[in-house]
């Protein structure tokens, strides 16, 4: 049976890229769609900059029809705001538009945005409500267990969000204060799933890095979908290894040297392409490790391309890479 974000059809299990900072932007979108991906999220972006006209916030507005459904995230602490930045959103014309309720960061959260706001429940659904109705489009929300060990509402939170109109909900399985240590709590997860009086789709997320975590969650807990993070970066491949092994129970072959050299060099050049050459080279650096995990004595080719601020000589790396690695078997 097909799943549904209002009239949006994700299919069966949809697989969803959760929005990072610095990390789910264009360019690492159409990896993660051309391998499998079914659902986009912006990065998260401030509707205090967007409403200011902020550059940094409108260049995450940018959306491509490619990667479609997309679904633009806003944050923010002021109700008023962040119904302004919706109406924003709303003309950039994405299939629904999600609250982030999840960031842990302390610069967030300490202003009540983010998961910050788990401090505030009766405001979390006040500000919900206010976004759902100032928007023809489907609203999602984002979020956490809760604040801490002591603060675990998700259930009671899912239904009243629920209730004032959201079209589904990605729970992250930790708490605002474990921020992204110990492991995935999916018990709760699963709780929110099955609970008789929630009919919206509810997607877990939280340590699924390889296919048969996927499928134990799936299968465990009942879930509509599952929201990869951390274990797609430098790794876009993980989308249609879950897939496969999901519809099979067999493993795809893992990608060659030359299928990772071949995707960072597209990345990179996207990268520059989309946000210059300074920014685009910057922000790559945190894709390398993943991209060439696993490949022995590769320190000081990683120092190499994390180090250097001349694409010509990254591309240059590359192409060593390459040639040394080439007959590299995972």
């Amino acid at each position: 049976m097909s799943v549904k974000i209002g009239n949006i059809n994700l299919g069966e299990f949809p697989l969803l890229l959760a929005p990072m900072e610095d990390v789910s932007d264009p360019p690492f979108r159409a990896l993660c769609k051309e391998n499998g991906a079914d659902v986009m999220y912006t990065e998260f972006i401030s509707s205090e900059g967007l409403i200011r006209d902020a550059y940094k916030s409108t260049m995450k507005l940018d959306i491509y029809d490619f990667e479609r459904p997309i679904g633009i995230q806003i944050f923010g602490h002021d109700i008023n705001s962040m119904r302004l930045a919706t109406e924003i959103c709303e003309k950039e014309n994405p299939e629904f538009i999600d609250i982030n309720y999840g960031c842990p960061v302390k610069k967030v959260a300490k202003k009540g945005a983010g998961a910050g706001i788990l401090q505030d429940i009766p405001k979390m659904v006040k500000m919900t409500k206010e976004i759902v109705n100032s928007t023809k489009l489907p609203v999602t929300v984002k979020t956490r267990l809760g604040w801490d060990d002591n603060t675990k509402y998700i259930v009671e939170v899912a239904e009243r969000l629920q209730d004032v109109g959201i079209k589904a909900i990605s729970i992250h399985g930790r708490t605002r204060k474990q921020m992204y240590k110990g492991e995935a709590d999916w018990t709760l997860i699963g709780q929110v799933k099955n609970n008789p009086k929630m009919h919206i789709p509810v997607f877990g997320n939280g340590d699924v890095n390889s296919p048969e975590k996927a499928m134990e969650v799936k299968n465990k807990y009942g879930v509509d979908g599952v929201m990869l993070g951390r274990a797609a970066i430098g790794y876009p491949w993980i989308f249609n290894e879950i897939k496969h092994f999901l519809k099979t129970g067999e493993h795809l072959n893992k990608p060659t040297i030359q299928d990772r050299i071949n995707v960072c060099k597209r990345h990179l050049q996207h990268s520059i392409e989309w946000k210059g050459e300074i920014l685009g080279i910057a922000e790559m650096k945190r894709h390398y490790s993943n991209y060439f995990k696993g490949i022995p004595h590769f320190k000081d080719y990683r120092k190499k391309l994390v180090t250097s601020n001349d694409k010509d000589q990254i591309f240059s790396t590359l192409k060593e890479i390459e040639i040394e690695f080439n007959r590299f078997v995972f």
